[in-house]
C-alpha cells in the first residue's frame, strides 16, 4: 500500500485539548478516525504526532491528501 486509503472526502471537526498530545492516523485504516489506533502497523505509514496548543475545535483532515498534515487544507474538494 503506497497511497493511504481515504477515510471521508470532508474534514472532521473535533475538540482539541491544549497541551494534550494526539497522533493523526496518515493511513487511512484506523477504525478510531480521525486519530490513530495502530492499524497502519506493518505499512510504510506513520501516523503524524502533535501537542496542541491550545484548546480549540480543529478540522482534521479525513482524505489523508492534505499538504498539511492532520489538519484540513481543502484538497478533499479536488478528489
Amino acid at each position: 500500500m503506497d497511497k493511504p486509503i481515504i477515510a471521508g472526502k470532508q474534514p472532521q471537526a473535533v475538540e482539541l485539548e491544549a497541551g494534550k498530545v494526539y497522533a493523526w492516523c496518515a493511513c487511512g485504516q484506523s477504525s478510531k478516525q480521525p486519530f490513530c489506533d495502530g492499524s497502519h502497523k506493518g505499512t510504510a505509514f506513520v501516523p503524524t504526532v502533535f501537542t496542541a496548543e491550545k484548546s480549540k475545535t480543529a478540522y482534521m483532515c479525513l482524505c489523508k491528501q492534505t499538504g498539511n498534515p492532520g489538519f484540513c487544507d481543502g484538497t478533499h474538494k479536488k478528489l
